[in-house]
């Protein structure tokens, strides 16, 4: 079963606590989480709103724009 970004994130820095991550940053445990829950978010977005009359990609431009006015982001 996947793991939501809290979830990674709580357990990885269970890990770097006791040394044993990958990460030698828990800031850069924070980055990769809040990369896992933009991810999550835009699929959870797309998966609502695919239909026969847009293209997934349509879809997925949509859910980035969404990502990025909702939490202030700028657009890549």
């Amino acid at each position: 079963m996947k793991k939501t970004a809290v979830e990674w994130q709580h357990i990885e820095l269970s890990k770097f606590l006791y040394g044993k991550s990958e990460f030698t940053d828990s800031n850069d445990i924070l980055i990769k989480a809040k990369e896992m829950e933009k991810a999550q978010m835009i699929d959870a977005w797309s998966n609502g709103w695919l239909n026969d009359y847009q293209s997934d990609e349509d879809v997925k431009n949509s859910a980035e724009h969404y990502y990025n006015e909702t939490f202030n982001t700028k657009e890549k």
